[in-house]
This record gives C-alpha cells, sequence and structure tokens, in this order.
C-alpha cells in the first residue's frame, strides 16, 4: 500500500492507495503547531493506524509547500513552523522504521495527474498551477523531476517575456512578486494577478470569480479582460513549453476551471513556438484536491 501525506499550515491528509493506484482511504487532521515531537507524533500515529487497518508496512511519501531537503538535510517550510529547520525527512524515516520521501506539493500536484488513468502513457508531463500562486512540476517517465534545491517547475518566479508587454501596454507598471522580485509571471497569471489586470484596465475591484461571473453574463469588459489573458497566459507558455516540450501540459488551480482558458490555448500558442513546433495536449487537472496525497503516494511507483 502507497501512503500519501499533503501537509500543509492548517491540515495533515493522508491517502492511503492500493497497487493499482485507487484510494482505500483518507484522513485528515489539524497540523500540529505546538513543537516539532508533537507534528512527528501525529505523522507517526497516522502510519500506524493505517499500518493496523491494513496490516501492511505502507511505503510513506510526502508532499510539503517548502524545499523538503535543504543543503544541511533540513526542511524549509515557512507554514510548518514546527517542522521548519527540522531534519523531517530523517526523522521520520527513523522513527517509522522505513523510507519516507518528499517532495515539493507542486511537484506532487504534477506527479499525480501523470500518474492519471489516461495520461500515464505520456513520458513528459507538465503541470502549471493557476490559482493563489502561479508553480507546477515536470515529470518524465513517471518520476518528478526536482532539481537540486526543489524549484523545478517554479514558473511563476520566471520573468514576464517581453512579448507580455506587447499585450498587456509597456506602460503597465510591473508589481513586486512575494519572492522579492519584479516582474514575475506569478504577478499577473494567477487568480490575484487576474483580478489585478482588470482593475488596472477598468478600475473596478473584483474578484476573479466574478469576473468570469460577468464574462458569462457577455460583459464587455470582462470578455476584453479574457481575451486579453488568454493573450498574455499563451505567450508566457510559449516560452514554458519552448524549453521543455512537453507531450502534455495540465492545468491546475482555481483558473483552470474556467474551462474557455483550457480550450483556447491552444490555437494561440501556435504564434508564440517554434516554426517545428506543436503545442502538447493540454487538458484540466482531473483529480483536484486529492493531487497532493496522489503525488506524494506515488513517490514510490518508480521503483
Amino acid at each position: 500500500m502507497y501512503y500519501g501525506f499533503d501537509i500543509g499550515g492548517s491540515k495533515i491528509a493522508l491517502g492511503v492507495y492500493d497497487e493499482n493506484r485507487r484510494l482505500q482511504w483518507e484522513k485528515r487532521v489539524a497540523t500540529p503547531h505546538s513543537g516539532y515531537a508533537q507534528f512527528l507524533a501525529a505523522l507517526r500515529e497516522l502510519v500506524e493506524e493505517a499500518d493496523s487497518r491494513f496490516a501492511v508496512v505502507g511505503r510513506v511519501g510526502i508532499g510539503i509547500p517548502g524545499m523538503p531537503v535543504t543543503d544541511d538535510g533540513t526542511l524549509y517550510a515557512a507554514n510548518l513552523p514546527a517542522a521548519s529547520g527540522r531534519p523531517l525527512k530523517a526523522d521520520l524515516s527513523s522513527l517509522l522504521g522505513r523510507e519516507v520521501r518528499m517532495e515539493n506539493d507542486a511537484n506532487c500536484f504534477a506527479l499525480s495527474e501523470a500518474w492519471d488513468d489516461e495520461f500515464r502513457r505520456y513520458p513528459l508531463v507538465m503541470g502549471l498551477i493557476l490559482g493563489t500562486g502561479v508553480g507546477g512540476g515536470i515529470v518524465y517517465h513517471g518520476k518528478a523531476v526536482s532539481g537540486r534545491r526543489f524549484i523545478t517547475g517554479e514558473f511563476g518566479h520566471m520573468r514576464l517575456p517581453v512579448d507580455a508587454l506587447d499585450v498587456i501596454g509597456r506602460d503597465t507598471p510591473l508589481i513586486r512578486c512575494g519572492c522579492g522580485k519584479t516582474g514575475c509571471m506569478e504577478t499577473l497569471l494567477s487568480g490575484g494577478g487576474f483580478a489585478w489586470l482588470h482593475q488596472h484596465f477598468y478600475h473596478q475591484s473584483l474578484s476573479a470569480p466574478d469576473i468570469i461571473h460577468r464574462w458569462q453574463q457577455h460583459d464587455a469588459q470582462a470578455r476584453e479582460h479574457v481575451e486579453r489573458f488568454v493573450d498574455l497566459l499563451a505567450v508566457c507558455l510559449g516560452n514554458l513549453l519552448t524549453a521543455i516540450d512537453p507531450d502534455l501540459l495540465v492545468l491546475g488551480g482555481g483558473l483552470s476551471n474556467f474551462t474557455y482558458l483550457v480550450e483556447q490555448l491552444p490555437q494561440r500558442l501556435a504564434p508564440h513556438l517554434l516554426p517545428v513546433a506543436k503545442a502538447p495536449r493540454i487538458e484540466a487537472a482531473r483529480h483536484g484536491d486529492a493531487g497532493g496525497m496522489r503525488g506524494a503516494a506515488f513517490l514510490h511507483l518508480t521503483d
């Protein structure tokens, strides 16, 4: 059995999957913040409960928002204060008496989608999350490509390509990103960026869902805004796809639920790719909130 933990600042979610990658059981508990010992104990208790329930020694994978293993062997995760700065991977492996694998949660998202029953036939899968932030991951032959510091797939912190300014106007101010840089793709392609662009052009403070609702009601400004946003997304993706050349692109995050974006991208991408290139298959994510658990569990599938 494969155990996948999706650990966030407020909850720890465990999903148990069988050899056919089917969910058999899941449980959620609050993330402990009182201390490292309590954090480890919460994970151990969940693993022991799963072991007992299924009479196995399950294989444990963990997805976390941050760097699972830094140069000194410790975890970096700002929203997990009880465990950040601690050697979580090593300590948990010792505590449980088995190898524990850890990955960045965005890589787990991509891994979950790459192991979808239909998608698993694609050798190179790129996942792109368009949500509160912009991130993603790359999966090659069923295995996440992490990079030396687990930042492969941090697409949102690449700079806007120069052609993006042709779409939004060269006088459009560039926004400072949470990473401290200015002009990151995340500042305009995230849900917040989607809303900011609308406010910049139309001087109305609306949320992304409100703008999409107006688009559905055929509001002229919302329609114009969405067309501009799809063109901007296509410009940015043109650069990413030229570098990665995936067989499949899976879009996740809140904006991926706006099906018009997914439907329009293939034709909008063509001008931004090399003449010999072709847009990959583009699909919305199929596993939603379960992606973190699934991807973490599937860290052991490539043995």
